[in-house]
């Protein structure tokens, strides 16, 4: 799931049933049907497994509204068509302070991360390492990487993917160019490939850093929070509150679905 669009995941959001009224005592959650690690319609992405934790949280049971992040349009779209309409009225990951939506408290911290096999032993540890110039990278298109690398002059030899944008595609598509040889590191989203990395032991996992050698530094992680509607100051407090009063169960859940939590201080940090 990309980030711009998102930030844009990266990377990020929910699936949904009913367009009408919500019931009694339903948090009505717009959800992605087909877009693990994220959310499917089996409750089995990460996003589900919070959404289930804070309406529990708050006495009530989850009412999907069900629609694509990645159709035409986006994420913009998405927002349009669900949380806009009325359809729902809460997405599960959003940007801190993004535009679009009225956002929550931030309720995790993640990070682009690079990728490559173990045994290569490559010195990595910013997008200004010199090796990034002398191997093949890949990278998600419309995301903060595509920015960094262009401004480095890296994209006659990086390769673009498009899991983002096309619902065809999983995010272990990345993983598997990894394996494959495709690629030799591959920078993406973390909680995009948060699940899939346990089949992946051989690889490393480093964290992008916010920082450049020359210039303004660079942002690659990024805080994520529920979205509302504007003007929906009072489920944003309900959910506020949640957040603050469960945020060990949440991050729990995130860990357990393989999301590693960084912050800009130490984006090295597991």
């Amino acid at each position: 799931m990309h980030l711009r669009a998102f930030v844009v995941l990266a990377i990020l959001t929910v699936g949904v049933a009913s367009a009408g009224r919500a019931s009694a005592g339903a948090l009505r959650v717009c959800a992605d049907p087909d877009y693990l690690p994220y959310s499917n319609r089996a409750g089995e992405g990460f996003e589900n497994k919070v959404a289930e934790a804070v309406a529990k949280a708050l006495g009530k049971t989850v009412e999907y509204t069900s629609a694509s992040y990645r159709g035409r349009g986006g994420f913009s779209q998405f927002l349009a068509s669900t949380l806009d309409a009325n359809k729902c009225d809460v997405v599960m990951s959003i940007p801190y302070g993004s535009r679009e939506e009225l956002t929550t408290r931030p309720y995790y911290i993640s990070s682009y991360v690079f990728l490559f096999k173990k045994d290569k032993h490559y010195d990595v540890t910013s997008m200004d390492s010199p090796i990034l110039k002398k191997v093949k990278v890949g990278f998600e298109r419309d995301t903060p990487v595509e920015d960094g690398i262009k401004m480095r002059g890296m994209i006659p030899r990086a390769v673009a993917f498009d899991v983002g944008d096309d619902e065809s595609k999983s995010p272990v598509a990345m993983l598997q160019a990894v394996e494959s040889g495709q690629v030799d590191v591959m920078i993406t989203w973390q909680p995009a490939i948060s699940s899939f990395l346990r089949d992946y032991h051989d690889l490393e996992v480093v964290a992008v850093p916010n920082e450049r050698a020359l210039g303004a530094p660079e942002q690659y992680s990024f805080a994520m929070s529920m979205g509302v509607r504007e003007g929906d100051e009072t489920l944003k407090k309900q959910l506020d509150g949640v957040i603050a009063q469960h945020q060990a169960e949440l991050a729990g859940i995130l860990n357990d679905s393989g999301v590693r939590l960084y912050t800009p201080q130490s984006p090295n940090s597991p």
